[in-house]
């Protein structure tokens, strides 16, 4: 990972109170390729276990046997799901892991915004930012016209399957957890580590906060938050995450789920157990502003907001950056 001039820009952000969660399941939106068995079989049983309304049910068909898709194959694609989705819908569920990218945007984002190279700046450059980071909003569509995009990533159904449950088995249980924050030795990717003191003390009533000094964590049966800077994350499995828990490394190449790199793909926290994990698909360098604020998620997450509002309002610049996990898990949402 690149080191970047820019690293302490945008580093530090206020956290603003988060209003009350807004996002439900008649506001989503689930895309399926049909021509894909795996994104169907995921679109039909996400469908049934979040009472998905059929008219919010979406089939397009492409090419799955790629990681990249084409800048105007995603235009015809995109303006095919607009042209038949309600301006109710507020919220885009994918249904797929592959393709994750379209040139050097990840795909959830490239759904959200439209293809645009000034969310992807090359090198170490700050990118557009995103007006619906640690924002109040409720209604992104309403209100900025953007629908934020998360994948129900897995390789096969029965992944998928095991994450669809997980979120909603999380629904309203209000889980005390711990937020394991490590502090490695990788001094590119460690930079978010600092962001650890800055959580307010309070919080410790709804959650435990451990900060770890190590390569990682093992053996820990109460994971609610996993946050480290490392291009591999060993003894996953030694763990048990909580249902709806989110996991994520800082690192270049996360949200490249099924390309080799040398770097862990996010994908491998969702098969750990955790329900939500982000990564960027193209070279950011360790600019802060293209990965997950842990306050600005945590704030949002505690106070009750699904999983794909907390994870889309806690990254500012969040064209690169890929959003997996089941959307409407919501664990701290009061019953």
């Amino acid at each position: 990972m690149s080191r970047s001039p820019s690293l302490l820009l945008l580093a530090c952000f206020g956290l603003h109170a988060a209003a009350a969660p807004g996002l439900v399941p008649s506001q989503l939106a689930v895309i399926v390729n049909a021509s894909d068995k795996v994104s169907v079989a995921i679109g039909d049983y996400y469908v049934r276990k979040r009472h998905i309304p059929k008219a919010n049910v979406i089939r397009v068909s492409f090419d799955a046997q790629r990681d990249d898709l084409p800048e105007a194959e995603l235009a015809r694609l995109r303006a095919s799901v607009e042209a038949q989705v309600s301006h109710k819908v507020e919220a885009y569920a994918l249904t797929w892991a592959r393709p994750y990218r379209v040139g050097c945007m990840s795909i959830t984002s490239a759904f959200a915004f439209g293809f645009a190279t000034k969310y992807c700046a090359s090198g170490c450059k700050l990118t557009e930012p995103s007006p619906y980071f640690n924002s109040s909003m409720t209604k992104p569509y309403e209100d900025l016209h953007i629908r934020p995009a998360m994948s129900i990533a897995a390789t096969d159904f029965p992944h998928a399957k095991a994450l669809i449950d997980r979120g909603v088995r999380s629904d309203g249980t209000r889980p005390h957890g711990t937020a394991y924050l490590v502090v490695t030795d990788d001094t590119a990717r460690n930079v978010r580590s600092h962001e650890y003191a800055e959580l307010p003390v309070e919080w410790r009533e709804r959650v435990n906060i451990d900060t770890v000094r190590g390569a990682e964590i093992h053996d820990r049966r109460d994971v609610m938050f996993y946050f480290i800077g490392a291009a591999t994350v060993p003894a996953l499995t030694s763990n048990h995450f909580l249902p709806g828990a989110i996991a994520d490394h800082l690192t270049s190449f996360g949200g490249m789920l099924t390309t080799e790199t040398g770097q862990m793909s996010s994908l491998v926290w969702l098969d750990a157990g955790a329900t939500g994990s982000y990564g960027t698909v193209v070279e950011p360098c360790n600019i802060l502003a293209k990965f997950p604020h842990i306050g600005v998620l945590m704030q949002h997450y505690l106070s009750g907001e699904t999983l794909i509002e907390a994870y889309w309002k806690s990254v500012a610049m969040p064209g690169q950056g890929l959003f997996i996990g089941e959307p409407l898990a919501a664990p701290f949402r009061k019953p």
